[in-house]
């Protein structure tokens, strides 16, 4: 097994930064040590970190490779989506599997580790897709508790016809999590008053990609939040995670719940901290469907059903929220389309654009940006991009941590560098357009290491596929 020194660095956890030298030995870290502790005998590769910070490798849990949405799919494969997470410093994803109604759970399942299997640049898990609860789903539910390393499952109370729960299939869902002590993950909208809205937004000819964002306003996604947090409770505590989580008034009901001790979490994504409806779905023409997704990037300022709990904006509550611990982590919601052919099928009609928004490459970029701008410390980048989704979907203290004993999956990052997103300049994913065209950040993936392997180097990708490995999970450590 080749042994691997990183030198003169800083090592950023959850508690601090501190200089120490990383040792990994094949496919884990073997030792930390004082700087200079360890000799370079018998070491296959030295790098020298100083000057720049040594952090887990990031963690995305929320990704959507090859989804079938809207008459197409996602438009990156497992092969291409994985490697531009590599790029990204992202070292572990955790994929969907899908099932909808009137489909089997296991053979949705297998058709995932089909697509995945021998693609992957980086370590990958999958969560379960429940879209159609009944009794054989929730059987299945225990059985991939059990037996197939998954133990988190989506429901959706937006998409009605597709992957549409009511209140009655959620309650049950969640009354068999909790008895195999699983995570419910929860799309929080109330799809049906949003299909209302967009008949009527229709019929009067609002057709532009602005009105996406405009008939699910962000009481819809208040009100299912509310209402997916006291089915958890009459369900019996049962942990539920809310995703893709954009507004203001949706985390306050996260807080008041968290508050109560209940075991609530909730994730954001780059899209709701730094795109708004006036600078992305509001522009001219068509060009605005570029940044449909679900939920919807929200207005900046001009938001008439906002009700905010300091009277300010969605970003500044979604960045208040990742402080002060109410958002748990920062996840992608990653599924890609191509403005060409597939985001175009929507022409005429807002509704009919697939939902998605590309950015597992981007995503611990972007967050460190909050913290050079001062958002966010050092530790919580670390906390809500690689440690907590670890802990959060049974992959701590495997990943998520340098320490001894865990899989040496290391990124080596250069606070004195700048990134430059664009279409041609740091663009991998599999897609004909950038989410965040022009933006600079204060800081660049140096080296990033998967298992041992370094899988990034000096501005070039040198990993493969088929090095990413399926990870069979345990259950969340935030259980109460």
């Amino acid at each position: 097994m080749s042994r691997t020194l990183i030198k003169n660095g800083k090592v950023v956890s959850t508690t601090g930064v501190v200089e120490h030298d990383v040792l990994l030995d094949g496919e884990t870290i073997s030792a930390l040590g004082a700087p200079g502790y360890f000799t370079e005998e018998g070491i296959d590769r030295v790098i020298d970190a100083a000057g720049k910070y040594v952090i887990p490798g990031g963690i995305d849990v929320h990704t959507h490779m090859e989804l079938p949405f809207g008459g197409t799919f996602a438009s990156d494969t497992f092969e291409t989506g994985t490697r531009a997470a590599a790029w990204g410093g992202t070292t572990t994803i955790i994929d969907f599997a899908v099932q909808k109604a009137g489909e089997d759970v296991h053979a949705g399942l297998a058709d995932w580790h089909r697509k995945a299997e021998g693609e992957c640049a980086i370590d990958y898990g999958f969560h379960q897709i429940i879209g159609g609860v009944d009794d054989e789903s929730l059987k299945a539910m225990k059985y991939l508790v059990d037996h197939e390393g998954i133990s988190s499952f989506k429901l959706f109370m937006a998409y009605p016809g597709v992957f549409y729960s009511d209140d009655g299939q959620v309650l049950r869902a969640m009354q068999t999590a909790a008895e195999c002590g699983a995570m419910i993950m929860m799309h929080a909208e109330n799809g049906i008053a949003i299909d209302v809205l967009v008949q009527q937004a229709l019929a009067r000819g609002e057709t532009d990609p602005k009105y996406h964002s405009l008939t699910r306003p962000s009481p819809l996604e208040a009100e299912a939040t509310h209402r997916a947090i006291v089915l958890s409770h009459v369900a019996g505590n049962v942990p539920l995670y809310v995703v893709h989580m954009s507004a203001g008034d949706a985390l306050n009901e996260i807080a008041a719940a968290r508050h109560l001790g209940r075991n609530v979490f909730a994730e954001t994504c780059p899209q709701y901290l730094y795109l708004t409806l006036e600078e992305t779905l509001g522009k001219p023409g068509f060009e605005g469907a570029k940044w449909v997704c679900s939920t919807p990037v929200r207005s900046k300022t001009n938001d008439p059903h906002y009700i905010g709990q300091m009277g300010h904006g969605h970003q500044s509550d979604l960045w208040k929220g990742l402080r002060m611990n109410e958002l748990a982590i920062v996840s992608t919601d990653h599924c890609p389309f191509c403005f060409k052919d597939q985001k175009e099928m929507g022409l005429g009609n807002f509704s009919a654009i697939p939902n998605g928004i590309g950015g597992v490459e981007h995503r611990m970029e972007l967050l460190y940006q909050g913290v050079a701008s001062g958002e966010l410390s050092l530790e919580r980048w670390v906390e809500t991009c690689c440690t907590t989704p670890a802990r959060m979907f049974g992959l701590y203290p495997r990943k998520g941590v340098i320490t001894p004993g865990a899989d040496a999956d290391v990124v080596v990052w250069d606070p004195t560098k700048k990134t430059k997103i664009g279409i041609n300049d740091k663009h991998h994913m599999n897609m004909d357009h950038s989410a965040y065209e022009g933006y600079v950040i204060d800081g660049k993936v140096d080296t990033v290491i998967s298992r041992g392997t370094v899988v990034v180097e000096g501005d070039q990708y040198v990993g493969r596929k088929g090095h990413g490995q399926y990870l069979k999970r345990g259950l969340s450590q935030y259980l109460v």
